[in-house]
């Protein structure tokens, strides 16, 4: 019988238990693997920028994505389209990390579009106007230079201007 021994959550969904690395691929049974975020995880929009940026930091960029994607499956309204171009700018950065070129361009592009439109009065103090320019800069670079050109501090973006306490410049390598 198909699906017969899949992993199964409590409602019988079809789920992948198996331990992920860095990149978000699944690993082995019984391999050790970065700690998953949890399917369910929904933060409300300021603890989901500070924990996806603490990802993005340590370069789990698959995991910000995860992060991100279930503040946008619960958010309704216009800054659904905000949340999920930020999910997407994730996806974007991991295409990156595992060596998928046309993934990452097209990612980074379709999220920075997405958010885009959220430049002129950016929510949550999000620095929408960088990420976009980052995006775009870092697509460019890809699509004309390949994926050796993109630095470690080229899949880290800063998702704020400032550091949390809006005290100053949230990083030295940005």
């Amino acid at each position: 019988m198909a699906g017969q021994g899949r992993d199964r959550d409590d409602l019988g969904r079809a789920r992948n238990a198996r331990p992920r690395d860095s990149s978000g691929r699944p690993m082995a049974k019984g391999a050790p693997g970065v700690d998953r975020v949890p399917e369910d995880l929904a933060l409300p929009p300021d603890e989901a920028l500070r924990e996806a940026q603490r990802l993005l930091d340590e370069g789990l960029p698959f995991h910000a994505h995860e992060v991100l994607e279930g503040t946008w499956k619960a958010t309704e309204g216009p800054e659904r389209a905000l949340w999920q171009g930020l999910a997407q700018l994730a996806v974007g950065l991991t295409h990156a990390q595992r060596g998928n070129r046309t993934g990452a361009v097209s990612l980074l592009v379709r999220g920075s579009e997405r958010i885009a439109p959220f430049a002129a009065e950016p929510p949550h103090r999000i620095d929408v106007a960088g990420l976009v320019a980052h995006a775009e800069r870092l697509a460019s670079l890809i699509r004309d230079d390949g994926l050796r050109a993109v630095t470690e501090a080229d899949r880290r973006p800063r998702l704020f201007p400032f550091d949390q306490d809006g005290a100053g410049p949230a990083r030295e390598d940005h």
